[in-house]
């Protein structure tokens, strides 16, 4: 099996893919899109990508490219702790305080605000397309006063000096990876502990015309004692004020009420698509 992932090595998305695919062939992407569009070209087999963070929700490019333009399923999700460091290379050690520039993902960034606030404040900070990417970075830039928030395995790939550990706002920073795949979750040999929990995650479109649409679509859930972990609405891009809407059912799709209530959905002229109905996966340390 090949695996895609968000890249470059050292990304909390290749933790995620060394804990549940140990031992695959891991291909790492510059971008969450070209990660999924390498599973819709069959360029690798699965792609494991962000799709939710504690502290800062949804990543919205994961759940619009879902929406948009693919059609693979999610056969599976990967829930791990985020840790976030401070990190410099080791010839600025000692001056570590006296940074420039600050680079990092941008959801790193947000985790991180109370940190950078009172202690860089005022301080130049760039995004990047992934916390390893601006580790790597400022491994290849020794001369510049230059920091990055990322993980441990960053620091450990590219030969940075973590100053400050644990920097993100609050201690229960987690984030779901998804398993993408045109796979059955069976064949794809996750080497984690699979818990008891059943997700399914459908997108709604409700016609613009229709009055108390999303009222009704919840209600078709509410009614049948169906459980709703998350709702959340999205821009359809077609015009101001048009959005779909993701939500997460606690429930497998082969239930009977959860089919039924889906069926009541799009008797209301609604659109449903399905994204996956998935078990979760937990690394409990990384």
């Amino acid at each position: 099996m090949r695996v895609g992932y968000l890249g470059p090595k050292g990304t909390f998305t290749d933790i995620a893919v060394q804990s549940a695919f140990p031992g695959y062939d891991g291909i790492a992407y510059t971008t969450i899109p070209e990660c999924l569009e390498a599973v819709k070209t069959e360029e690798v087999d699965i792609a494991v990508v962000p799709f939710e963070n504690a502290l800062e929700g949804s990543v919205h490019l994961t759940i619009d490219y879902l929406f948009h333009e693919i059609a693979a399923p999610i056969r599976a999700e990967i829930i791990i702790p985020i840790e976030q460091h401070f990190m410099v290379h080791p010839s600025q050690h000692q001056n570590w305080s006296e940074v420039e520039k600050i680079l990092s993902h941008p959801q790193a960034i947000a985790q991180s605000y109370k940190f950078l606030h009172h202690h860089f404040k005022g301080v130049a900070i760039e995004q990047m397309t992934s916390t390893a990417a601006a580790a790597k970075f400022v491994s290849a830039h020794p001369e510049m006063k230059i920091a990055a928030i990322a993980n441990q395995l960053a620091a450990e790939k590219y030969g940075l000096s973590i100053v400050e550990k644990n920097i993100h706002d609050y201690s229960f920073n987690h984030t779901r990876f998804i398993v993408v795949s045109k796979y059955e979750e069976k064949c794809l040999g996750i080497e984690l502990t699979r818990t008891s929990d059943v997700k399914t995650t459908i997108m709604v479109t409700i016609p613009t015309d229709r009055a108390g649409g999303l009222h009704q679509v919840l209600s078709a859930f509410a009614w049948r004692q169906i459980n709703l972990s998350k709702i959340e609405s999205r821009p359809l891009k077609t015009g101001l004020g048009n959005y779909f809407f993701m939500i997460d059912i606690n429930k497998s799709i082969q239930e009977t009420l959860v089919k039924n209530a889906v069926e009541e959905i799009e008797a209301l002229q609604c659109t449903v698509k399905l994204l996956g109905s998935y078990h979760t996966y937990k690394v409990e340390k990384i």
